[in-house]
């Protein structure tokens, strides 16, 4: 399988497990608590298949920045908090590492 197809499944699986830990409660409510663990299970497992076929550093650098990117997405929408300008342009940065780094750079296979 593509090894971003598996590295986008494991960003989806960490914000589903991100998004449960905040429903979560501090795991007293038990169907987040349940939704932490097998988002956050099912992340690091595609992040070990991705690991198969690409560097590591392409791998964590792309995983977290998204994640980070998809998680403040997710608080606006969801949850109602705040983006300032300051944070947009912050996201708007990582989002041109992950760029450089997947499109520009010579650190994978393109």
């Amino acid at each position: 399988m593509n090894p971003y197809v598996l590295l986008a499944g494991a960003i989806v699986s960490e914000l589903v497990g991100t998004t449960a830990l905040k429903l979560s409660d501090g795991f007293s409510n038990p169907l987040p608590s349940l939704g932490v663990v097998v988002g956050y299970g099912l992340a690091f497992y595609l992040v070990s298949l991705t690991l198969e076929d690409l560097p590591i550093g392409v791998v964590y650098g792309t995983w977290a920045a998204l994640g980070i990117v998809g998680v403040a997405a997710i608080g606006v929408v969801v949850f109602d908090e705040p983006l300032d300008p300051a944070g947009a342009v912050g996201i708007l940065l990582i989002l041109g590492g992950v760029y450089c780094v997947n499109v520009l750079s010579e650190m994978t296979v393109h």
